[in-house]
């Protein structure tokens, strides 16, 4: 769990060199404790460019020092580099642009229709893109995510135009990821193996992807790729990252609700803003000479970025506060079933998920989950945790009718518990004492059954010999 805290402060803020903004007073947060990933990350802060009013932009915006617009354009798969725009630029001429409606969701939301692949559409019905949140844009996610149904759609084109590659297991065995070997190394070559995917907007208007837009290199095999489209487990959102918009300039125009896309090489798009043609309300431009230093997003299996959880932490146990409200308060929930459910959603084994707490109030029960090593593990596998983690914090888990809804209040980490010498070796004394006092039980049995046999021989008399008289004991 991260948690942040400080105080609200107002001050000059610059904006670089590279820059023709002048510093500015802006409000920001000064923060006096972090915790969790928000520490250990490379980032020093974070930089929110959603919609409020303590943002950047807003804030920039409300002073009329920029245009209601920003942009953002990553580098691509072997190429660093990128920048970021603050402020309103000159589209070009054959900048793609689709509607971007700010009361459809919280979030950057874009009309896409159709999937094409191969040139091929997908048989897929409109409305499969507007499912919940719609279709989202998301700068803070590696990774793409489709419906069950079209993802489904999506593999099997796929598949179809690359039958000649032979499928391989991802890096990470954890995860089964989809993956093709043979098709070499060089980026630029990829586009005669693997077809193009086109994104087809409600104004008609089509976003080509090429192959870097959907695949990620296979870390331990040379010149093999793996879908970086995933299913987006049960939900119909549509959740498009960072990886589809590789080598493209999005600028996010939000005075005209409107989202554009151009295709150009975003490590030299700071030499083509410098162009004479850009406008006197000059954009805030950041260049980074590598993608690397930007504050990692949150990325999908087999592509986690290992400073979230540092390499010498490992996880113990994952523990989440949940609050179940059912419609009638005499139908309380089969805690049983949820516990198989929420196993079923994270990926984990029925033996992992355990309740740890419960108190109920009316219609409401608060339920602490814990998640435990699978099987004799003495930890969470990082992967697996980060799975986990992913899970929580996106609030992927989506409860059936029959267990009424849910609220995720908090979440927490605990590290692998260091066990004391008797500890690890419990077993083993165990063990030991336990074949000691077999041996010596047998041991004993052994001598007893020997003595007694001895007496018997020892007592037995030949025919005819002398025996001394007895008498014999009153009756």
């Amino acid at each position: 769990m991260s948690t942040s805290s400080g105080v609200l402060a107002e001050e000059v803020i610059s904006f670089g060199n590279e820059s023709d903004l002048r510093p500015q007073h802006a409000v920001f947060g000064c923060e006096t404790v972090e915790t969790g990933d928000l520490y250990s990350q490379r980032a020093d802060g974070i930089m929110g460019l959603g919609r409020g009013k303590l943002s950047v932009v807003d804030q920039l915006v409300s002073k009329g020092v920029i245009g209601d617009s920003f942009s953002l354009c990553y580098g691509g798969m072997d190429l660093g580099g990128g920048a970021m725009v603050l402020g309103r630029i000159s589209p070009p001429s054959d900048m793609v642009f689709t509607h971007s409606d700010p009361f459809r969701s919280p979030y950057y939301n874009i009309e896409l229709k159709e999937l094409h692949v191969g040139g091929k559409p997908l048989k897929l019905k409109p409305k499969i893109f507007d499912g919940k949140h719609g279709t989202v844009l998301d700068s803070g996610t590696t990774y793409a995510y489709l419906p069950e149904e079209a993802f489904l759609a999506f593999k099997d084109a796929i598949m179809k135009e690359i039958r000649f590659l032979k499928q391989i297991h991802g890096p990470d065995p954890n995860y089964n990821d989809i993956c093709f070997s043979g098709a070499g190394r060089e980026v630029s070559q990829l586009s005669k193996i693997f077809p193009e995917v086109n994104m087809v907007f409600s104004s008609g208007q089509k976003l080509s992807l090429s192959p870097e837009n959907y695949l990620f290199r296979h870390t331990r095999v040379s010149g093999a790729y793996c879908l970086g489209i995933f299913q987006n487990g049960k939900d119909p959102t549509t959740l498009l990252g960072g990886i589809v918009v590789r080598n493209t300039l999005v600028t996010y125009d939000r005075k005209n609700d409107k989202i554009g896309f151009w295709k150009t090489n975003c490590s030299e798009l700071w030499k083509r803003l410098q162009n004479p043609s850009v406008p006197a309300e000059a954009p805030v431009v950041f260049p980074h000479g590598n993608t690397s230093e930007l504050a990692p997003p949150i990325q999908a299996p087999s592509g986690l970025p290992s400073d979230i959880l540092p390499g010498e932490f490992r996880i113990g146990i994952i523990t989440f506060d949940m609050l179940i409200s059912v419609n009638n308060s005499d139908m309380k929930p089969n805690l049983t079933e949820v516990a198989v459910f929420i196993a079923h959603e994270l990926k984990v084994y029925n033996s992992q998920v355990h309740m740890l707490n419960f108190t109920s109030t009316g219609k409401s029960y608060l339920v602490k989950w814990g998640v435990f090593p699978a099987g004799s593990a003495d930890y969470i596998s990082k992967t697996t945790a980060m799975n986990i983690i992913l899970q929580l914090r996106e609030h992927r888990i989506q409860f059936p009718e029959k267990f009424g809804s849910y609220e995720l209040l908090e979440w927490n980490v605990e590290p692998q518990r260091k066990l004391t010498w008797w500890q690890q070796h419990f077993l083993s004394v165990a063990i030991g004492l336990a074949v000691t006092l077999v041996m010596g039980l047998l041991g004993i049995g052994l001598w007893l059954i020997w003595t007694r046999r001895k007496q018997a021989f020892g007592t037995y008399k030949p025919i005819g010999a002398i025996v001394p008289e007895q008498e014999l004991p009153p009756l």
